[in-house]
Parts: C-alpha cells; structure tokens; sequence
C-alpha cells in the first residue's frame, strides 16, 4: 500500500494503553494508517526521518479567544509597558502614526495594572493625548476597557437618564465623573460603536492568529463566544470562520461556542424540544456537533461573573484588600435559569463561564438541574474556568459528570495577583489541578487567550510545579499533576470534554493524523518549557515545520511567547 506520509525513527507518545510508545506512524488520507510492524510492505509520498524527536497527540486549547486576539494583533501591545508614563508613550506614538487619518481608532491590548504598581491610566492624560480621537484599550483579563471622554461621549454615556447596563459599570470617580474604565458588560457600550467587524477582516485574523497557533503545536482549539454579547464580533461570524476554512487560511480545527446572547427564541411541534415546543436556538434548529472535522460548532456560551483580576468573580467571601466586596453575577439568576433551560432543552449542550465560587454554585446547580430535566445532549457540559473552587464542590461536579477549564497558563503570570486577591485561607482554591484530577473531575487544558500567552509547553510545566513569577508553587506541591496527566489535559481530556476523543487526544488508528513534533518529550523532560515545536501537523499535512526537508516551501510562523504579540 502506498500511503501519503510515513514518520519514522522518532519517540511517539500515543497516551493509548495497547501501544503507548511507537517508532514510526502512517498517514493515508488524514488519518493514522497505523503503526512500525502495521507499516511493513507500505510505501509512501513522503517519507521523513523524525532524527529522534518526539510526536505527540495535536494540541487541543479548550479555551480560547482567537478572533479577540487576531484583531489585537493589530494593534498597540500594552503589555510591553512598564509604569504609565511608558504607556502614555506608546498612546502618543500611535497617535502620530493615524496623524493623516481622521477619525481612527487607537486600539490596545493586554494592559495589566500589575505593570503600574496598581494603577490604570488617568482619564485627563488620555484625553489630552488623544483629542477627539476614539480609544479602546482592553485590560488582559478582557473583563475591563480603558477609554477615554470622547469614546464616552460616542457610546452615550453622558446623556440625559444614562444607566449602566445588566452586568456591566462605567465606573466613576468620587466626584461622579468616569474615570475611564468600563467593566463586564458595559464592554457592549464601545463594542457597539465597532461592530460589527467586516468578514474580510475576521478571517485575515483567523489566519493570523491560527498561524501562530501552529507554531505552538496547537491543531485544535474551541473559540470560547461567537456571534453575540461583548465578546462577539459579528453576527456573521460563523461565515467568516467558513470563508477561513475554504481559502485555506484557518490552520487548525476549529469548535465555535454561540455566546448565549446569539441564540433567538423557537417555536416548533409541541413534541419537540422535550415537549415544550419552545426553546433558544439558531436558525433551522441547528445545535452543537453540526459541521464537520475542520469546523463545527460547540457549546452555548454563558458568561455568568466577572474576573479575578478585576474583582468582579462572584465570591462568597470578600476580595483582599477590597471589603464589601464579593464581585456580582452579571444578571439575575432565575434569568440565567430560565435562558439556559431554553437553550439545553432545544439540545444545546452548556458552558458557563463561572471563576468565584458563589457562580460555580449557581453554575452546578444549572447544570445539574437541565441533566436531570433532559438527559444529555451532543457533547459534554462544562464550566469555563473554575477559578475559585471550595473543597465542597468537587463532589457534585465529579457527580455530574462535568467538564472543566482551569488555566495553568495563568499560574506563571497572573498567579502572584489572584493569590493577593484571595488570601492563604483560599489560595488552594485557584485553578485547582491535582484535587480536581483525584475527584475524577474531567480537566481540559486551555490560555483563555488572550488573557495569557498561548504556549502550550510552558502551560504543561505549570501544570506540573504550579509556580508563579515570583517563585510561590500556587496552592502547594501537592496541587501539581505528573507529567503525562498534564499532557492528557491538553490532548486527550480536551478531547474527551470538547466531545471529540473518538477522532482526537490520543494517537490510533483511524484517528485524525493531527500531530506535534517536539524536541524531546514532556513525559521526562528536566523542564516542559524548555522544549521546542519542531513540527505541527494536521491531518497529516504540514502546518508548521522545522523539521529539515520534511515539507519544502512552509515557512515558520512566529512563535508566541507572550500574553499579546
């Protein structure tokens, strides 16, 4: 049999009990043709020396924001500041660069405070900066905007009767005025002078941000909100990733999340919908799992708090530092109840983005409540995040059966700030790992970029020894995962939880041929984030290569290595 592509002379990690290990792997149309003795008397295109690297299954990010940080790309990167007079530098810079175009934007991304001993920009220094122009910087954890008194102006905040929207604040100063900053929801108010974003400009930041993606090992990801609420881009925007798809310009699988806010009300039989008749959905009854290997669509979106960094997780004991403070679910609770139901019962499986204990609670109890109304749906339930977790509720989630997506990534950059938020009494709490695994909770590795960098290896070592920038093992040794458990979080757990173990996760054959070469393996490796992606691999075809003569003409993209680049 001639195949289209054979690995051979390399170390791969299958994650599969039967053959663990192997030397050499088959391609035949997109998928695993099979393995060493299954590949003797077969030939191939492509025949290529591996010189000892290690294959491991395609990275899966289960979380993610790929649009957001495509369209940043583009614009000022803030995290490189350090004080604000830096950062009022780089305002005045891009300022002189849109000097001979009237009317544009200054945008910026991945703005920390953290940078600025605290502090965020001051309203009279942006506006004196920027005059009249409108500016959109997004604060690194996407649940907070810096903007200035003319974006303010535009969005209507100084309008007779203005209120703050469901969910959201433009906070003020002591004197009643906005300092500039927009949280949550409120988002919406400078969104709505953008949306929606042009097709042709989504998909140029798809195939920018997927690039890069495959520089990373990543062949899969799940686009955490499509289509509606503050973090949609257009109501189109499933055409876009289509259109990215078609040109050969999305460079890895994609799973689409419709934020909740996208989805409509609809009538059908009174058969239908659990005999209700009535539900929350798309158009024509199209629910999860519709589209095929390169691009489908996932869970309903459901943001239902805020943001550590920003004190706006819903907690059940007050912030650090912060008294009175317990950070606020982003709408009603029996309105997230009635909404969800509508939407599960229609055969949407859920994903509810839940950080402070108090929203995992309200979280659990949806969840649990629509399983036990309904049964299951397509794919599994999940709750995006679990920041902020309570030893009590390990259990019911174990129980339930769902999904989670706690971020190692943040442990490195952002794990020094959540644990001053919260204290050593809950410090054991954050972005559980070890606990999670040992109550049989199914953990799927993600970044939530752009909120940290997309670097799967330094994200497998954090899962591992759990240390922050300043050397604190978050929550302690004993939350760490081994190495191999922390690889299956990105590879076959992602897959379990995105519903997708029976094409991806592990390498069998008949699975999809979608692979990452590294320069040695994170089974035994001194450090995980020290290794190199030397290869990525979709379906058997090249989307980035180091590897020498494997695939002439692919050009590496560059790789991130950090939250914005």
């Amino acid at each position: 049999m001639k195949l289209d592509l054979i690995l051979h002379g390399g170390n791969i990690v299958t994650l599969e009990e039967e053959r663990p290990a192997a030397r050499s792997v088959g391609v035949l149309n997109g998928r695993i043709a099979g393995f060493d003795e299954e590949l003797e008397g077969c030939t191939a295109e492509r025949s290529i020396d591996l010189d000892g690297a290690t294959v491991v299954p395609g990275f899966i990010d289960a979380h993610c924001h790929t649009t957001w940080w495509g369209l940043g790309l583009d614009a000022i990167d803030l995290e490189q500041a350090r004080g604000l007079d830096e950062l009022y530098a780089l305002l005045e810079n891009e300022v002189q660069r849109l000097a001979d175009t009237p009317g544009a934007w200054i945008n910026g991304t991945g703005f920390n405070h953290k940078h600025h001993g605290g502090a965020f920009p001051d309203i009279d220094r942006l506006d004196r900066i920027t005059g009249g122009r409108p500016l959109y910087l997004r604060h690194v954890s996407g649940h907070l905007s810096i903007t200035n008194t003319a974006t303010l102006q535009l969005a209507g905040v100084f309008e007779p009767g203005f209120a703050d929207p469901t969910g959201g604040a433009v906070r003020r100063a002591e004197d009643g005025s906005p300092n500039g900053i927009v949280e949550e929801a409120a988002q919406q108010l400078l969104q709505g002078l953008l949306l929606p974003y042009p097709v042709t400009q989504i998909v140029k930041a798809l195939d920018a941000a997927t690039a890069r993606y495959a520089a990373v090992g990543i062949t899969s990801f799940t686009e955490a909100g499509v289509g509606g609420g503050w973090i949609g881009h257009s109501p189109v925007e499933v055409s876009a990733y289509q259109q990215a798809a078609a040109a050969g310009r999305l460079h890895a699988r994609a799973q689409l999340m419709p934020a909740l806010d996208s989805l409509q009300p609809l009538q059908a039989n009174e058969t239908d919908m659990h005999g209700t008749g009535a539900g929350r959905g798309l158009d024509l009854g199209v629910v999860a799992g519709f589209g095929d290997e390169r691009l489908s669509l996932g869970p309903v979106k459901v943001f239902m708090d805020g943001s550590l960094l920003g004190a706006t997780a819903a907690v059940t004991e007050d912030y650090c530092g912060h008294p009175h403070n317990t950070g606020y679910l982003l709408d009603d609770p029996d309105v997230y109840r009635e909404r969800v139901d509508a939407a599960y019962r229609a055969g949407w499986p859920i994903a509810l983005h839940a950080i402070g204990d108090a929203a995992i609670d309200l979280a659990t109890e949806i969840i649990v409540a629509c399983q036990e109304r309904y049964g299951r749906n397509a794919l599994p339930n999940r709750i995006e995040h679990f920041g902020i977790a309570r030893p009590d509720q390990l259990a019911a989630v174990a129980a339930a059966g769902i999904a989670v997506t706690p971020q190692a990534a943040f442990i490195g950059p952002l794990g020094d700030q959540f644990a001053a938020m919260v204290g050593p009494e809950r410090e054991g709490w954050l972005y559980r790992g070890r606990s999670l695994v040992d109550a049989g909770i199914l953990v799927a590795g993600s970044s939530d970029l752009p909120v940290a960098d997309n670097n799967v290896l330094r994200a497998l070592q954090s899962c591992v020894d759990r240390k922050t920038e300043k050397g604190k093992i978050l929550g302690g040794a004993g939350e760490g995962l081994t190495p191999e458990e922390a690889l299956r979080t990105y590879t076959d757990w992602a897959a379990q939880a995105t519903g997708t173990a029976a094409d991806k996760g592990t390498l069998r054959r008949g699975k999809l041929a979608d692979f990452a070469v590294l320069s040695g393996s994170p089974l035994d490796a001194p450090d995980i984030s020290a290794l190199q992606v030397l290869a990525t691999l979709v379906g058997g075809e090249f989307t980035y290569n180091r590897l020498a003569g494997a695939a002439p003409g692919i050009e590496p993209a560059a790789p991130t290595t950090g939250a914005i680049q």
